[in-house]
This record gives C-alpha cells, structure tokens and sequence, in this order.
C-alpha cells in the first residue's frame, strides 16, 4: 500500500505521457504508464512498406523547438530539411508559386488586433481581401489548424502565428527514419529509469478524491484496478469530449475541455512503382514538394523532397475533410488516382497501374483519438491555462491541446505539456514531504 501511494499514473504513451513519465522516473519516482494501444507514440503512426517510410499521423518537425530538437540529437537520428519547389493549380495550370508567404504575411497581421476575440469568419480585414485571397487564406487556416474557420478564435491564432516566428517554423523538417522513432527512443528511456508501460490497457473510469486515484482499466475481458496518489492525464482532446474514460468527480479541466474543439484531417499516401511526377514528359516536376490545388480534394499534396521516395501526400483539413468519410483504404486510394489524373492531364489508368498502395488512417473514427488534433475557438483561451492548472494537487492533464505556449497541433506542445506536468508533480511532492505534520502543527 505505501508503494502505491508513492506511485504516479500516467494515462496515455503519447509524446506528452512519455515526456512526463521519463521526467518522472528519471527523477528517481515510481512511474506506471497505461497506454489502451498495442504501440507507443499516439497520433505518430509510421508504417514500412517496400523500403519506403509512410507517416500517417504527425510527419514533420515545424521549426527549431529545443525539447524536440535536442530529444533528436540524443536518439541520434538522422533528419531533413523539406526542399524543393511549390506549385499552385490555378484556372486549370500549374505554375510556381508562394501560396504560404502569401498567406502568412496577411495572418501575421492578426497579431495587430486589439478588438474582442472573434471568429476567424468575422475578422473585418479578412472581408477585404478579393475573394481568391480570401478562399486562399480560409483553406490555409483550416486546412493547417484542421479546423472551422466559423469557429476558430483570432486571438488563438494571433498567439500561435508569434509562436511559429519564435520557432522559424517556416523551416520544416522530417526523421529519415520515421517519425515513430522518437516516441520508442522515449519509451525506452522510461524502461532505463525504471519505470513501467503497459500496453493495451484500456482505462474505463478514473475515481479520484485527494492525493487518492483509482484506475480501472480493460486487460483483456478483465476489469483491473491500479491506485496511485497522482495521475498525469495524457489523453487526447477528443478522446475526453466523447467522454472516452468516465471521471468520478468530474475535474473542471474535462468541464475546460468541452469548450477547445478537436479538428478533423484526412490524409494519405501514395506509393507509385515509380516517381512519374518527376520523370513523365507531361510533367517532369523532379524537384516537387508542395502543390496547392484549391479547387482539388484534396487541395494539398507533398511528396518527401529532396528525399526522393515514390510517395505522395494528400492533405484535407478541417470540415472539408468529410469529403472522404466511409471511404475504404481503396476508395481513398482511387480517388485519389482521378484527381492527380486531372491536376496533371494524365491519363487514370497509368496512374492506376503505377499505384502499389495507398495507407491511410481514419483519426475521426479511431475511438482512442476522436479527432486529428485540437485548436482554440473564439471566447475559449482561458481554457488551455484551466486545463494545465492542476486539480487538488492529485490530477494533472497534459496533451498538444494544454500547451500554454500556443504551438497546438504539434508534437513539441505535446512534449512541452509533459515537461510542465511532470514538473507540477514534482513540485507538489517535494512541497508535501517539507509539509510538518498534524501533530508538529498542533506542537
């Protein structure tokens, strides 16, 4: 029993519960990670198909954060810079374009507004761009945010667009090696220190009182009990709006948590036999990285260079991403073919009979994501900082979506929250330990 009041829960091996539990275990506490997946990692989802990478969930690493980069460079993986050239298809043609700069130098402006939070839909200057910037700038801040341009707050936009220039995020990186690579290096490290994952334990109901938690988790048809004095709360936005794992009381960060919103995104890739958009005499586009085709579906593709892999990337965020609910893996994957077949005048049974596969993931339908990931809506900032403040020092959340430094989204806002987390837990534990006791009080 005294173990288990010594011990800390950590709900969820994401990159936010892997950061907190090695804080933890590496500062010499008992650590004891649940995670309902097979896996580690969360929404990095790498697969290996025919010597190529496939990243289904977080791909690239936006700017120079330090916890990611420095994590990086003590896994000694290798990574690189995104390079090439963008490509717009506009009235039917493709051509060179800036379609970001463009874009950011309009929402870097957001920073200047001093008036109430609005939706992005009611920011006057938006109103008077022409209605090609306009679409342009709404594509781009629900396709990037995977979010509903009638929803999302400009405050929290103007927030992350001066958190992006801290960073440079207009650098963007990828892991040669795959992206799963970082959440294993971090679990690994967790088992080092001594602490413990356990896979595939479902948590059901979390009762707590303080310094008193109790877990129920799935094992199999079982129903198990673990009990800690702490917990670390590492689970996705979505995953606590639909009400994933039942709370008993209900904390006010899950009261916090209904006001934020979880994006929806739906992305692909394609592997071809061969890299046609570089070698085709209609097209020869080798040094192809971005293309912006707004009146496509989906209206965003990337291929990896300068890596030059035979994949391609297609991107939907936010509402317009319902496009392709219900799809099967194939469907998305033929689809697909017919759109590329049209944006290239090529004809679709060569793009077919060039497509090995097509790998997909469905975030929106996964029960333990319910959603890509989270942005702020108008009115509902404060509700980040509410869902970082810890409940009576016995119940801590962490997650992209309780970033405090406005990078929601993004593997580094999840790393962050799990330092600060960590940080809160340990703070607490050295604070109660100096605490006298009942009777030296009453001395």
């Amino acid at each position: 029993m005294r173990d288990r009041s010594r011990r800390i829960l950590v709900i969820g091996a994401g990159m936010a519960g892997l950061t907190a539990a090695r804080q933890l275990a590496e500062a010499g506490r008992k650590v004891l990670v649940l995670e309902a997946r097979d896996r580690v990692g969360g929404r990095i989802l790498t697969l290996r198909d025919q010597g190529e990478i496939l990243e289904l969930g977080a791909e690239f690493i936006h700017g120079r954060p330090a916890e990611l980069w420095d994590l990086i460079g003590e896994a000694g993986l290798e990574t690189y810079a995104l390079d090439g050239k963008d490509f717009c298809r506009k009235s039917g043609k493709l051509k060179k374009c800036d379609e970001i700069g463009e874009v950011f130098k309009f929402l870097n402006g957001l920073q200047k507004w001093k008036g109430v939070d609005l939706a992005f839909a009611d920011y006057p200057p938006l109103e008077k761009l022409s209605q090609e910037k306009r679409d342009e700038v709404i594509q781009y801040v629900q396709s990037f945010n995977a979010a509903d341009y009638r929803h999302i707050g400009v405050h929290a936009l103007a927030v992350q667009q001066r958190a992006e220039k801290e960073i440079a995020s207009e650098k963007v990186f990828r892991v040669r090696e795959g992206y799963d690579r970082v959440p294993e290096f971090v679990a690994n490290k967790v088992r080092e220190a001594g602490g413990r994952i356990e896979l595939s334990r479902t948590v059901e109901r979390i009762e707590w009182e303080r310094g008193n938690v109790r877990v129920y988790v799935r094992d199999g048809g079982e129903l198990a009990q673990y009990s800690a004095a702490k917990a670390i709360i590492a689970l996705p936005l979505g995953v606590l709006q639909h009400l994933g794992v039942v709370f008993d009381p209900v904390p006010a960060p899950l009261i916090a948590a209904n006001q934020l919103a979880m994006g929806p995104v739906r992305r692909f890739t394609l592997l071809f036999r061969e890299r046609w958009w570089a070698t085709h005499e209609k097209v020869k586009l080798p040094k192809l990285s971005f293309l912006f085709a707004q009146d496509a579906m989906p209206p965003v593709w990337w291929t990896a260079h300068p890596w030059e892999t035979h994949t391609l990337t297609g991107w939907i965020g936010g509402p317009r991403s319902a496009a392709f609910d219900q799809f099967t893996r194939e469907q998305v994957g033929d689809a697909a073919c017919k759109e590329l077949a049209k944006i290239f005048g090529l004809p679709l049974a060569m793009l077919r009979g060039q497509l090995i596969s097509c790998a997909t993931h469905d975030w929106q339908a996964d029960p333990l994501s319910c959603g890509a990931y989270s942005y702020v809506p108008a009115g509902a900032l404060d509700s980040v900082l509410k869902m970082a403040t810890p409940v009576e020092q016995t119940l801590y959340f962490a997650g992209e979506h309780t970033d405090t430094t406005g990078h929601w989204g993004t593997v580094h806002a999840a790393m962050r929250s799990g330092i600060r987390a960590a940080k809160q837990v340990l703070i607490t534990m050295r604070a109660q330990r100096t605490e006298p006791t009942a009777s030296a009080r009453r001395g």
